[in-house]
């Protein structure tokens, strides 16, 4: 694929996965957050002081999207932006069920580097999203409704073997 369409294609992918995730449950359509502006949304509210995201066990999709998202900026921000494992283990090692994860492929079907990458948390019903990659910009985050089949992506998976 040409650099010049990977990102209107990744966009319009994500897009999409946000569409489809939408039309399987009853509930409100979330609002993606960039992880930069999610790691800091107690920031923008006056108080004495600002402590950063923490897991909420027990607690729902949209409440643990903030340290969800502060996760997913401290990966994309070391050597490993585009390996799906790094999201996956450092999403455990902060506390979230690697048995209710999913992760995309590190590469395409002809072996190029993947434009971008989507992995997943089930919570409940709900599912904790990101997607990030060369053709994505910042990494996206978001807190979506769950598949009905039990998941969170549409479309092909890797295994979480490791």
């Amino acid at each position: 694929m040409s650099r010049s369409l990977g990102r209107p294609l990744a966009a319009l992918t994500f897009a999409a996965m946000l569409a489809l995730a939408g039309c399987t449950a009853e509930q409100p359509a979330p609002v993606p957050t960039d992880a930069a502006s999610s790691a800091s949304t107690d920031a923008a509210t006056p108080s004495a002081t600002a402590a950063p995201a923490a897991l909420v066990p027990g607690g729902s999709a949209s409440e643990n999207l903030p340290f969800f998202a502060q996760v997913v900026s401290t990966v994309w921000s070391g050597p490993d932006q585009v390996a799906g494992r790094a999201y996956i283990d450092a999403l455990t090692a902060a506390g979230f069920d690697k048995g209710a994860m999913q992760v995309t492929p590190d590469e395409s079907t002809i072996g190029n580097a993947a434009e971008s990458i989507e992995f997943s948390v089930r919570i409940g019903d709900d599912c904790l999203v990101g997607q990030v990659g060369p053709s994505i910009g910042d990494p996206v985050t978001a807190a979506l409704p769950g598949l009905s089949s039990g998941g969170c992506l549409i479309g092909q998976t890797r295994s979480i073997d490791w």
